[in-house]
Parts: C-alpha cells; sequence; structure tokens
C-alpha cells in the first residue's frame, strides 16, 4: 500500500511567487463580489475600482474591519440581516434569504454562516498536518452548539474521509468511556480538555494506547503541555482558526511557527492602524479571506502576531507566522477618558520621525501619568514639547515624551502599556 502523501495538496508546496499571483489574480473577483452582494462591502468599498486590488499595497489602502464594527453593524440590521450586511448567504427573512446551511452564535452575541461547500472552513489542512489520514476516528470535543468550532473540526475530518465521534464538551466521564471503547486515533479539541481525559484515565487506570495524535485549538498551547501530552504519547499540534474566517495558520511537524492557509490573505498591521509592518515585527493579524459565502476583506482579528522569517522545513512555501502572542486592542482608561492605539498611531503619524511608539500609563488609579516613549534616530530641538502637545490635542489629555533610540522598545506590538498598581 503507498505511503500518505507528505502533503494536504500540492498548493501546500507552490513557489511562493506563484501563490502570490494566484491570490491576488482572485481578489479584484472577490471585492467585485463583496461589494455586488453584501450591503456592507457595497458602502465600504464602493469608491474601490476592484480591478486596482491586484497588490499588497494596493490591499493597504482598504479599510480595516474591526470585530466591534462587524458587531455594531450585525446589531443595527438585527430585523433584516444577522450578519450586518457582509455574507452573501442567509435565509428567509434574513439576508440574501438562501445559501446558509448553519448559522452560528459566538460571544457578543456576534452571528456566523456556514455556507454549503464541501470542508467550508478549510480545516482538513490543518487535520492533515497533524497526521490525520482517511479510515481514522476522530473524537471531537468542540462544541456542537451556538458556535462554530465543533461543526469545523467535523467537516474537515469529512474532507479527509475521517470518522468523527461528536464528543462535544463535558460529560467526562462519558466522553472517556467512548474513547476506551471506540478507539479513536487522535482527538480534536482544546488541549486543556484533552489533559483533564488524560488525567481521567490515568486516575483509573485506563490506558488509551490508540490515541496517538490532535489537532488543539481554542485557547493557548505552552510548549509544557506540548511536552507533557507526548510523554503520554500524543503528539497534538494547533492550528490558530476563527468563527469568522475559519482556518488562517497551522502547525506542522516541524514547530516552528504556524504555517498560512493557502486560501487567506494575512497582513500584520500597526495595532490601531491599518499599516502593515516589516517582517518580523509584532502586529495585528488582518485577514482576507477568499470564501465567497462571507467574503472578509481586511478583517482585524485583534489578534498579534508576527511574520517568521524563512520557509517551513516540512517543505511547505507558504508564509509562517508566530502564532497568537496576545490581543491587540489595548485600550486604556486615563482620567476618566478612554485612550487608543489608534489616537497613539495619529501622533506618530504627525511626526515622521517617531518610528515605534508607546503610551506608557503609571501611577495609582485616580493618579494616572502618561509618558509617550517615542524612538527617533536624531530628535531635533524642541520635537518632544511638539510631540507632547500633539498628544494632548489627540487624547484631550496631558502627558510627558520621553524620547528614546531606534530599537529602545520591545518588539511586542504594545501600543499602549497600562503599568498602574490596582491595589
Amino acid at each position: 500500500m503507498p505511503e500518505p502523501a507528505p502533503y494536504y495538496d500540492d498548493l501546500e508546496c507552490r513557489d511562493p511567487e506563484q501563490r502570490e499571483r494566484a491570490l491576488f489574480a482572485a481578489l479584484p473577483a472577490q471585492i467585485a463580489h463583496a461589494r455586488a452582494q453584501a450591503p456592507a462591502y457595497a458602502e465600504l468599498l464602493h469608491e474601490v475600482d476592484p480591478d486596482a486590488i491586484t497588490s499588497r499595497a494596493a490591499l493597504a489602502r482598504l479599510p480595516v474591519v474591526r470585530k466591534h464594527e462587524l458587531l455594531e453593524r450585525q446589531k443595527a440590521r438585527r430585523a433584516d440581516d444577522v450578519f450586518g450586511g457582509f455574507a452573501t448567504v442567509g435565509w428567509r427573512g434574513q439576508g440574501p434569504g438562501r445559501g446558509a446551511r448553519r448559522v452560528f452564535q459566538s460571544p457578543g452575541p456576534l452571528y456566523e454562516p456556514e455556507g454549503a461547500a464541501a470542508d467550508y472552513w478549510r480545516m482538513a489542512r490543518a487535520l492533515y498536518a497533524a497526521g490525520f489520514r482517511a479510515g481514522d476516528l476522530i473524537h471531537n470535543s468542540f462544541s456542537y452548539h451556538l458556535t462554530p468550532a465543533g461543526s469545523m473540526m467535523e467537516t474537515g475530518a469529512h474532507a479527509i474521509g475521517c470518522t468523527v465521534f461528536a464528543g462535544g464538551v463535558g460529560n467526562t466521564e462519558l466522553q472517556l468511556q467512548a474513547i476506551s471503547e471506540l478507539k479513536p486515533q487522535g482527538y480534536a479539541g482544546t488541549p486543556s480538555f484533552l489533559k483533564i481525559l488524560l488525567d481521567k484515565a490515568a486516575e483509573a487506570g485506563i490506558g488509551l494506547p490508540w490515541l496517538r495524535k490532535a489537532l488543539v485549538s481554542g485557547e493557548a498551547f505552552p510548549p509544557s503541555l506540548r511536552d507533557w501530552l507526548a510523554e503520554r504519547g500524543v503528539q497534538a499540534f494547533q492550528c490558530y482558526a476563527t468563527a469568522d474566517l475559519g482556518l488562517v495558520a497551522y502547525e506542522t511537524p516541524a514547530r516552528e511557527g504556524l504555517v498560512l492557509d493557502e486560501h487567506v490573505i494575512v497582513e500584520i498591521v500597526r495595532p490601531g492602524t491599518g499599516d502593515p509592518v516589516a517582517e518580523g515585527e509584532v502586529g495585528e493579524v488582518v485577514v482576507t479571506t477568499l470564501n465567497p459565502d462571507y467574503p472578509l476583506i481586511r478583517f482585524g482579528t485583534g489578534d498579534l502576531s508576527a511574520v517568521l522569517p524563512g520557509r517551513c522545513p516540512t517543505g511547505r512555501t507558504n508564509t509562517r507566522i508566530q502564532g497568537w502572542m496576545g490581543r491587540a486592542d489595548q485600550t486604556a482608561k486615563v482620567r476618566g477618558m478612554f485612550v487608543h492605539p489608534s489616537q497613539i498611531a495619529d501622533v506618530a503619524r504627525r511626526h515622521p520621525e517617531i518610528g515605534r511608539a508607546r503610551l506608557v500609563v503609571s501611577g495609582e488609579m485616580a493618579q494616572d501619568r502618561m509618558t509617550l516613549r517615542a524612538e527617533v534616530a536624531s530628535p531635533a530641538q524642541g520635537l518632544a514639547e511638539r510631540i507632547a502637545q500633539t498628544l494632548r490635542e489627540v487624547t484631550k489629555l496631558r502627558g510627558e515624551v520621553e524620547l528614546c533610540a531606534p530599537g529602545t522598545l520591545p518588539n511586542d506590538g504594545k501600543v499602549i502599556e497600562d503599568a498602574r498598581r490596582y491595589e
């Protein structure tokens, strides 16, 4: 019997330039489709010529849609379109009136459609990289109600040819019984619940020698837990996916970052802006999907990450990202007023001399002190005072300015650091 292919498909080992050309050849039609079929994009992109968006530089000029805006638009149109005008599918009385196979609810509440395409969330690629193959039984412990995680894994598993046990969340004893009797080759779910299952099995003296692989997501997966699982015979890999976008990136056996999915365009931008950062710099993950049913264009995930240099040692040629590195929404309340990362970006834009900038909020509650630390290579006389004046104009708050040398601020994506004492 021939050995299974090392990759899910040939797309994973394409020449990077070929991939880039293919993605940006498909993008104009996706933008035109979104403008024609999704009312929100008809408004947001009404002045955009889709045929002109054929490069990353052109894409970077389009507005970023962040989750709070998506939620606001959904709330405004609850009566006739729960997707806020962003989806091109729906059902009778909602949106286009047809095409949605399922609808899910995430905290907010935000609503997400599932269309009729096979492997709609594109999860098969991540499962395959984690070692799942046709004929395997997957114990799926992601939720099957409200949120789409259970369906995401199940549809991906079916695309590979796997059988799925719909475990869902909770009921630990019953799930452990099913694992001991059905003997699944792998697990899909959160890493913490997999640890709970293995701990319970050990306490009960139940061996699970057949459970050898896992695809985990939904929470942090530290190396210590990865190693703990490996010591018990389970090789677990993580993926980065969202209910809005489906799969964004996935881990490979090389365990060097996460490789981007083949059907998304990912940018890393400075938090609070739509401006791409240099390779290796930490910023917000912004994703454009080629999904025609939910054509999210420049969707700001609110997650921080960074591009890793070089290619994956497995031979996959797509860009790699570091993985989840925190949240980009660093809004702070100072002296009764909210200060947003976009405001700090505005200050920096007004002073081109500034490289990285970070607002540090210190002191005790009710005695807040703001200090803008700004990297400047060759500060002119009076620059700090001019920046301080701009900071006050933009935020309506007085703050100090500290100029520092380029490379002084840490590369962690932080724009606002709340260093106050709350005791």
